[in-house]
């Protein structure tokens, strides 16, 4: 039996360009990052430094123009898109700034909508979504639709709805951006939760120095490339 990878994430030389008319934009410019097993970190960095482009690279929204990604001891470059869309629905979990959430669904529904999409029937959908809701501490909101949630109360479902799948990491872009800074600290003491209790590997990216720095690490990317860590570090202290 192999040994399971102490690695999620291991990101070798990757650069992301785009053409716009005739010119070459580069906006990665040799990324290399490795994020371990169980670890929570946060990427930071400005408007336009690349941060959100490195996201999508890393959730499989988006491929490099070269370099290599291994998540999880698979190289995950080249691969066909249904292999791709299976290691998506299976290993990575997404929460959003703006939580995405269906607005004709109750919380339950939108929670156990992924699962429902794999083959389960509804009565174990909606049996895993309620434990997920329950762990969050939204069970008793869970026949409510989004319009009858609060912001706080509609990520916790989108955090929920991240871990139905029981991924082995959890990506958020922004996920305190619309909060209130009470709200938002909520949400990060779910993270910081699921983090340090579940082991699952949280990597957050924002903007957002005081959220940063509540991870165990802080990685800064500007003009397409990773700064020095201890730098990152010192910024959010």
């Amino acid at each position: 039996m192999s040994a399971e990878p102490a690695e999620v994430i291991r990101l070798e030389g990757i650069t992301k360009s785009f053409k716009i008319g005739v010119l070459d934009m580069t906006i990665l410019k040799g990324i290399d990052l490795t994020i371990a097993k169980g670890e929570c970190t946060a990427i930071i960095g400005t408007s336009g430094g690349g941060k959100s482009t490195l996201m999508n690279i890393i959730g499989l929204l988006d491929e490099p123009s070269s370099g290599r990604y291994v998540l999880e001891g698979e190289n995950v470059l080249n691969i066909d898109d249904d292999r791709l869309s299976e290691i998506r629905a299976q290993k990575i979990g997404f929460v959003f700034q703006q939580f995405n959430l269906l607005p004709r669904l109750t919380a339950v529904e939108n929670v156990a909508l992924p699962l429902v999409y794999r083959g389960f029937s509804k009565r174990d959908g909606e049996a895993t979504a309620m434990r997920l809701l329950e762990k969050v501490g939204m069970k008793d909101r869970a026949w409510h639709k989004p319009t009858e949630l609060s912001g706080g109360q509609q990520q916790r479902v989108a955090v929920a709805r991240a871990l139905v799948a029981n991924p082995s990491l959890i990506l958020a872009d922004e996920p305190t951006g619309a909060l209130d800074t009470r709200v938002g600290q909520e949400i990060m003491d779910l993270f910081l939760q699921l983090n340090r209790d579940d082991g699952i590997t949280v990597v957050i990216i924002t903007h957002d120095l005081k959220i940063a720095a509540q991870c165990q690490r802080q990685v800064r990317i500007k003009d397409g490339l990773i700064m020095d860590e201890s730098e990152a570090a010192a910024a959010c202290s």
